[in-house]
C-alpha cells in the first residue's frame, strides 16, 4: 500500500479488528466474564486489559482466527490472577487455536444475543433508577458521558451510580442468566428504555452516517422485542416510534440536523412511514395501557402525515403532547409542549 509500511498496515488491521470486536461483542464478552463471578467491574477491567494486550500482541504475532475467544481467554486469566496466587495458577495457552463458546449450551427463547443480554442484565433486584444506564453501558457499550447526556445528568454522577450498581450486583450475587419468557414482561420497561436511550444517544451525536449507526440497530432491537413478546403494546409503540424517526433519516444528512418543520419531505422514506403506521396500529389494537412510547409514536405519525397532506396538524400534536406530559412528564415532552403552545 503506497505511503505505508508493512508494519503500519499490520498495526491498522489489528486495530480495526479490535475496534470491530469491541463494537459488536463488548456486552457479550463482559456478560460471559461476569456470569461466573457476578462482578461486572472486574469483568470490564479484565476485558480492557485483554484489549490492551491484543493491541500490543496482534501486530507482532498476527490477528488470531478467533479474536473473541482470544480476548475472553486472556481476560479470564486476568480474573484468575485476582482470585488466585501465581503459585497455584496454571497458565493457559494463548495460541490461535483457543476456542471459547460464545453462546449458552441451552437454547435461549431470545434469538438475538444482544437482546438476550439486555434482558439478562435487567434483573428486578437492580435499582430501577440505574437499570437503563447499566444496560446502556454494560451491554451496548456507551460511556458515562454519552449516557449522562440522555438523562440530562452530570457524567460524574452517572459514573458513580454505575459503580455502586455493579458493586451491589457483585455483593448480592445477582445472577446473569437468560430469563424465561414468563420473566420477560417485568424486565421489559428497562429493556425498552435502553433501546430508546441508544437511539437518543445516536440522535444527540447527530451521526453523519445514520444508516450505519446504532440508530438502525436500535430500531431492529425494538422490532425484535415487539415480535418476541407479541402482546406488549409499548414494545410495538417503541418499534413504531423508531421506525417513524428513521423514515426521516435521509433528510437529516446536513449538520446540524434541520428541524422537523424545515425538513424536505421529498426525502422522507414513504415505505418506512407506512411501516410505522402499521406498527402503531398494532400497538393500539392490543388495547390499554396507553404508554409513553405509543404517544410519542402517535406524535411522530402526526408529523409524518405532512408528507401526505403538506400541512402540520398542530392541534392534534398539541393534544398528544398534553397526554404525554400527563403520563410521562419528561424534559423532552414538557419542552415540546411549551414550544408548541408558547406564542412566538
Amino acid at each position: 500500500m503506497a505511503g505505508r509500511t508493512a508494519s503500519q498496515v499490520i498495526d491498522h488491521r489489528a486495530g480495526s479488528v479490535a475496534e470491530r470486536v469491541a463494537r459488536e461483542s463488548y456486552g457479550q464478552l463482559v456478560a460471559l466474564l461476569a456470569s461466573s463471578t457476578g462482578d461486572i467491574a472486574l469483568a470490564e477491567d479484565a476485558l480492557a486489559d485483554a484489549f490492551e494486550r491484543a493491541l500490543r500482541t496482534w501486530p507482532a504475532k498476527g490477528v488470531p482466527d478467533n479474536p473473541q475467544g482470544w480476548l475472553v481467554t486472556v481476560a479470564r486469566n486476568r480474573v484468575r490472577d485476582v482470585f488466585a496466587s501465581a503459585a497455584v495458577r496454571t497458565a493457559a495457552s494463548l495460541d490461535d487455536t483457543v476456542a471459547v463458546t460464545l453462546t449458552e449450551p441451552d437454547p435461549s427463547p431470545i434469538p438475538d444475543k444482544r437482546l438476550e443480554l439486555l434482558f439478562a442484565c435487567a434483573h428486578p433486584a437492580i435499582n430501577p433508577a440505574v437499570r437503563t444506564p447499566l444496560l446502556l453501558q454494560v451491554v451496548l457499550g456507551f460511556d458515562a458521558v454519552r449516557i449522562a447526556r440522555v438523562f440530562s445528568l452530570q457524567p460524574a454522577a452517572v459514573a458513580q451510580r454505575l459503580v455502586r450498581a455493579k458493586r451491589r450486583i457483585r455483593d448480592a450475587g445477582i445472577p446473569f442468566r437468560t430469563p424465561t419468557c414468563a420473566d420477560m414482561p417485568v424486565r421489559l420497561p428497562a429493556v425498552l428504555e435502553a433501546i430508546y436511550g441508544a437511539y437518543a444517544i445516536d440522535w444527540l451525536d447527530q451521526h453523519e452516517r445514520i444508516h450505519e449507526s446504532i440508530a438502525d440497530e436500535a430500531r431492529w432491537l425494538a422490532l425484535l422485542t415487539a415480535s418476541l413478546l407479541e402482546t406488549e403494546p409499548e414494545a410495538w409503540g417503541l418499534a413504531a416510534l423508531l421506525t417513524f424517526a428513521q423514515s426521516r433519516a435521509p433528510a437529516r444528512a446536513s449538520r446540524p440536523w434541520p428541524p422537523l418543520d424545515q425538513q424536505d419531505i421529498a426525502l422522507w422514506d414513504r415505505s418506512l412511514i407506512a411501516e410505522g403506521e402499521a406498527l402503531l396500529q398494532r400497538a393500539h389494537s392490543l388495547g390499554l395501557p396507553l404508554g409513553r412510547f405509543q404517544l410519542e409514536a402517535a406524535i411522530q405519525s402526526a408529523h409524518c402525515d405532512r408528507a401526505r397532506s403538506g400541512i402540520v396538524d398542530r392541534a392534534t400534536i398539541i393534544q398528544l403532547y398534553r397526554g404525554l406530559v400527563a403520563i410521562a412528564p419528561t424534559r423532552g415532552a414538557v419542552d415540546g409542549l411549551a414550544a408548541l403552545t408558547t406564542p412566538s
